[in-house]
């Protein structure tokens, strides 16, 4: 009974992880469109709810973006890449952080710093295709 639980919780984390991904693709389309942003209004590439930069931490982005629940349409170093895009502190501070309601623009500019350091630092050091 234990171990036929155990299964059942696993499949229900798995299912609600596979939608997290589904719903962080889809907020990126909302961002750009959006005309005043918020903290949570951000795809954190993390797995647990954050409320500040100090929930987004380099371990927990990693375990994020390397998840063998990801779409299987790309490789780990391609959804790297991809992310990177996204992040980049060039792009992201010219086209998302003008828009940030003034109250939260420092912690989102210094979650979003960490979120491209370690994405740099993922294609760095090999993340496999």
């Amino acid at each position: 009974e234990q171990e036929r639980l155990s299964k059942a919780v696993k499949v229900k984390q798995d299912a609600s992880t596979i939608k997290l991904f589904e719903r962080h693709r889809g907020q990126w389309d909302k961002l750009q469109m959006s005309r005043v942003l918020i903290w949570d209004n951000f795809p954190w590439p993390v797995f647990k709810r954050s409320n500040g930069p100090d929930d987004i931490t380099t371990p927990d982005i990693t375990v994020c973006m390397l998840s063998s629940l990801h779409p299987i349409d790309k490789s780990p170093r391609h959804r790297v890449k991809e992310n990177i895009k996204w992040w980049h502190h060039d792009r992201f501070g010219m086209w998302l952080l003008p828009k940030v309601k003034e109250s939260d623009r420092d912690s989102v500019r210094e979650a979003a710093s960490t979120v491209a350091r370690t994405l740099y630092h993922l294609l760095r050091s090999g993340t496999q295709d």
